[in-house]
């Protein structure tokens, strides 16, 4: 943007826009535009905002500069400064110190959340085959030639600090030349660990080195503390939605989940939670994600966890602790974990990187509480310690300011991104589509009007090339048949915003049909 503000000029003096097709976004204004008494600088504004609006400029993109703006269609430079700050005064684009004008995020269409749940008896899903369910859903979307990937739960690559960790294993590999000859230490790397440690700091725990055992993901660590504390015919609360891995997970050991009903705003019922310890006495553990939850987004308030782990405490059911997305809220607090209430060692807290540093590590941790020893044994007896090069390289950049600046980074980008697609989710699909929008996190759930078959869509969209997780995923039940879960972590481009559209045009044709 240029420093030098002049005085305007009458725009009924200048020149008429002069421009060719090939040198502008979108198709420049036709010559009867020579014939209309409407001022010059308003002409140029509406050109560009169409090109906004069809699509051709997308939220985050930079608009061409003033004098961009006077060669292009040979306009004075008081009538390219009276355009930017005309579609500046209608929100369209946002002027940026020593940098321009972009186009703004426009401020979300309004969409009604998503409803809390309606109060059910817990009851214990005899459902068999989720396993067989969910893979069948999971191979198609494999198998599909996939253009747009809104399935998946983790931010795209350019969000992640790749080249950084490039470096710091190129270090670790040089400082460690035998370490390929030599087996990894038990439990995990020990700068990896004190990082970890410290770094729970910010959590309200306070948790030894020594207790944390380095996992293949949190997948791994939620296994071995499902292990821990429970056996084959035992019950297990989950919150409902929950992750579809974790119902595979709990099949696959022939434990019986117990779908508790979980609020999008302030995650699993405690109410319902007491009921279910009333009609089942053989509860063996909760599992619950506390803070942006999988898929809900939603977050426990701090009363509510001590609750949860006094009740626990009192009835003697473990509580296995999921906090993966806690370094994911906007706000950049990092909230106290459940543990941190925990002064008998009933919580078994599980967390990874996954979502945070590096998806393609698998870098994940369990301290075990009071079943410490069972956990470390079960590690060794499954799958041995984990290889060191990751956690040394990981390690090293956990204790450099580089990871909080990747992190403040990555919150702002996510928070953006996330912004975006509920705005053309709000936009583009159909009356009737409720949203809440997460204050942090990667998802988005998103409930479709009607009685809008998530698989069905979830075929559909396939057909397009774009693949969506169907809500039927997320429970054993059908209670979220008509539910998706979008991902937010994905800059909004041209082709994503094309996808919406194409869901968007989906869901409507689905919905007419059962209609």
């Amino acid at each position: 943007m240029d420093a030098v503000t002049p005085t305007l000029a009458a725009p009924d003096t200048e020149p008429l826009i002069a421009d060719t097709p090939k040198a502008s976004p979108a198709a420049t204004p036709s010559p009867a535009a020579s014939e209309d008494r409407t001022p010059l600088y308003r002409q140029l504004a509406d050109h560009y905002r169409h090109a906004i609006e069809a699509g051709t400029l997308v939220p985050g993109d930079r608009m061409p500069s003033v004098r961009t703006l006077m060669e292009r269609h040979q306009v004075s430079l008081s009538t390219a400064l009276q355009t930017c700050r005309h579609l500046e005064a209608q929100g369209v684009l946002e002027a940026r110190p020593r940098s321009g004008y972009f186009v703004r995020t426009p401020a979300r269409a309004s969409l009604v959340p998503v409803a809390e749940p309606r109060p059910w008896v817990p009851d214990l899903m005899q459902y068999v085959g989720i396993n067989q369910r969910v893979s069948s859903i999971l191979a198609r979307g494999l198998q599909a030639d996939v253009k747009v990937n809104f399935a998946v739960a983790h931010g795209s690559p350019s969000l992640y600090p790749v080249n950084e960790l490039q470096q710091a294993t190129i270090r670790a590999l040089r400082d460690n030349p035998l370490l390929y000859g030599t087996p990894p230490p038990g439990g995990g790397e020990a700068r990896f660990r004190c990082a970890i440690a410290r770094r729970a700091l910010e959590a309200r725990m306070n948790i030894n080195p020594e207790e944390i055992v380095v996992t293949h993901g949190c997948i791994e660590a939620v296994n071995l503390a499902l292990r821990a504390v429970a056996s084959a015919g035992d019950v297990v609360a989950v919150e409902s939605p929950t992750y579809y891995a974790l119902l595979q997970t709990l099949e696959s050991m022939g434990m019986r989940a117990l779908e508790i009903p979980t609020s999008p705003q302030t995650g699993i019922s405690l109410e319902a939670l007491q009921l279910a310890s009333e009609t089942y006495d053989n509860i063996k553990a909760v599992i619950v994600v506390p803070h942006f939850q999988n898929p809900l987004g939603s977050v426990m308030p701090d009363s509510h966890k001590a609750q949860l782990v006094k009740w626990a405490e009192s009835r003697g059911v473990a509580i296995i602790e999921d906090d993966t997305y806690s370094a994911l809220g906007d706000d950049g607090n990092i909230p106290a974990a459940i543990r941190s209430w925990d002064t008998s060692g009933n919580v078994i807290h599980c967390a990874s990187l996954h979502k945070t540093m590096a998806p393609g590590m698998r870098l994940g941790w369990i301290a075990g509480g009071k079943w410490q020893w069972r956990v470390e044994m079960l590690k060794y007896a499954q799958t041995r310690p984990n290889e060191a090069l990751a956690q040394i390289a990981m390690g090293e950049f956990m204790d450099s300011p580089r990871y909080d600046r990747h992190l403040r980074r990555l919150r702002a980008q996510l928070r953006e991104h996330r912004a975006a697609m509920a705005e053309a989710i709000a936009t583009h699909f159909p009356a009737g589509t409720r949203l809440t929008l997460p204050a942090g996190g990667l998802s988005l759930w998103v409930e479709m009007p009607g009685s809008v078959s998530s698989e069905r869509l979830f075929d559909a969209a396939l057909a397009k090339g774009i693949r969506v997780a169907p809500g039927s995923l997320f429970s054993n039940s059908s209670r979220y048949d008509h539910f998706l879960r979008i991902n937010g972590g994905q800059p909004f481009t041209r082709e994503v915003e094309k996808a919406v559209r194409t869901l968007a045009t989906e869901v409507s044709r689905l919905l007419d049909t059962n209609g």
